[in-house]
């Protein structure tokens, strides 16, 4: 269905992304649809929405599918169908925002593309392409498919890289993507490198991935990180640079906080390593607190405790477990109601254990605070005696721009910023302050925090040592949700962009 345009007339909504979103994709000397389709799976963490997968064989041409992952697995909806595939190279998708691949005719020949993406601009660049009599076919619920809309802006180069750089140019957000041609598969690394790509080999075929945890068990070795801006080709035989990476980076923090499985590396350091790290600085920093034993919120805060209870001389020992079965994943829906029935289903006390006993508790992070709160007050229906809760990284302050780690619409649902509009009349009064470890306003925000959450005490992580733990410096990390900064791509040296 074509769409001109007369759309802007008819109220048609642009789809703003949720979640982050992963994707893999492979080219080999042999058949890569197993690859491909275990290489998507290991991605499923990243996302619950949808999925796509698409092929490209010189007989068939290219084949592709999308599914709905919102009630069932990735393996379950696409297992049935992978004889239909067919081909040495190919890209997968998880994502959260809009139906993905896309397969496009241009000048630049036919190829499908994947996005790991937010736009914050859509309705902007979608007004300004209508208005030069270009079209938008992949219409979806009323609704404006951004991978669509950056296919768009890469069909207005001469090259791809010309059209990548339109994309780089153009959004205000992020955009990793992958894009497959009939000769190769093009991956393009988010100009300031928010999201990650990263390269694997193994005999006879290359493979690109948002996690290193898709490349072990399919024999691929780490061959190395896109660097931001980065732009490669890939073929069965090697990797050819089409555009040198840029010198600023703004890698998401988030990926080692929550996002990250705990096998897989960004920028060349574990997920698990920096989590257990982080949590043993926090437990030796600790002194005034007494406890019995320290526990993990599955999944994302079990390695955090591990490492807090080595650094406060504690036990560790599983207060809560992960209802896996039916929930094996950590995002949740975005409706309220049915974030709160699974928020009961994914975790159950066990109350042999919590009984009696002091209790930290460690998390990845407090977004809304709901879920933890009806957790807490779980903890002490089932006999905890207190309810510490120690936090991986500093309290969200900022809503994210750059990849929306929640399906927050409002920077208001961030419990934070209700919490600064109750004592200031405004929620975006005195940020700075409220953002900064150690002052008035943040203590007074931390121990509010503590109160609405029915907590026995709350810390959160400081900015330098969840920066130390990482072990990259603070100007090539992303940390805007925590203290507001970031670089804009206005902020990059402008000498790459093609005009």
């Amino acid at each position: 269905m074509f769409f001109c345009i007369f759309a802007r007339l008819k109220g048609i909504n642009f789809i703003q992304g949720k979640n982050m979103g992963g994707f893999f994709g492979t080219i080999s000397t042999k058949d890569c649809v197993n690859d491909l389709f275990y290489g998507t799976d290991y991605n499923s963490h990243l996302g619950t929405k949808r999925a796509g997968l698409v092929t490209f064989d010189e007989e068939k041409g290219f084949s592709r599918a999308i599914h709905s992952l919102e009630r069932q697995y990735f393996r379950s909806r696409f297992e049935d169908e992978l004889d239909s595939f067919k081909g040495n190279q190919g890209i997968g998708v998880i994502s959260d925002t809009d139906p993905q691949p896309i397969i496009v005719n241009s000048h630049l020949g036919r190829y499908a593309v994947v996005t790991v993406a937010k736009i914050n601009n859509q309705r902007e660049i979608a007004d300004e392409l209508l208005a030069a009599r270009m079209h938008f076919s992949e219409l979806s619920a009323n609704t404006i498919n951004q991978t669509e809309l950056v296919a768009l802006l890469i069909n207005m180069g001469n090259t791809f890289v010309e059209g990548i750089n339109k994309v780089y140019q153009k959004i205000d957000g992020s955009c990793s993507m992958l894009i497959l041609t009939e000769n190769g598969i093009i991956a393009a690394r988010d100009a300031l490198g928010r999201t990650p790509i990263v390269i694997g080999q193994k005999e006879g075929a290359y493979a690109v991935s948002s996690e290193t945890t898709s490349f072990p068990n399919l024999d691929y070795k780490i061959v190395r990180d896109l660097g931001p801006g980065e732009i490669v080709r890939l073929t069965s035989t090697g990797v050819e640079v089409l555009q040198n990476p840029l010198s600023r980076c703004q890698i998401c923090a988030f990926l080692w906080v929550y996002y990250g499985f705990p096998a897989s590396d960004y920028e060349g350091i574990n997920t698990e390593f920096v989590r257990e790290k982080n949590g043993q600085r926090m437990g030796e920093k600790d002194t005034e607190l007494e406890a019995d034993l320290v526990c993990g919120i599955p999944d994302s805060g079990v390695g955090m405790a591990l490492g807090y209870a080595d650094g406060k001389k504690i036990p560790y020992k599983r207060a809560v477990l992960k209802y896996t079965p039916t929930w094996p994943r950590s995002f949740t829906p975005g409706n309220q109601n049915r974030r709160d029935l699974v928020a009961r289903m994914k975790l159950i006390p066990n109350p042999a254990i919590l009984k009696g006993q002091r209790i930290v508790f460690c998390d990845d992070s407090i977004v809304r605070g709901t879920q933890l709160r009806d957790n807490v007050r779980t903890f002490f229906e089932n006999g905890a005696k207190e309810v510490h809760v120690r936090i991986s990284c500093p309290p969200l302050v900022y809503g994210c721009r750059y990849i929306g780690f929640t399906s927050s619409k409002s920077d208001l649902e961030l419990i934070t910023r209700r919490i600064i509009k109750d004592f200031e009349g405004d929620d975006s009064k005195n940020l700075k302050q409220y953002a900064t470890t150690g002052t008035p306003e943040y203590q007074r925000m931390v121990q509010e925090i503590g109160r609405r959450l029915g907590l026995t005490s709350v810390k959160f992580a400081t900015l330098e040592d969840l920066i130390e733990s990482i072990g990259i410096p603070k100007e090539r990390l992303c940390t805007h949700c925590f203290d507001g900064s970031s670089y804009c791509p206005s902020d990059i040296t402008t000498d790459i962009w093609r005009a």
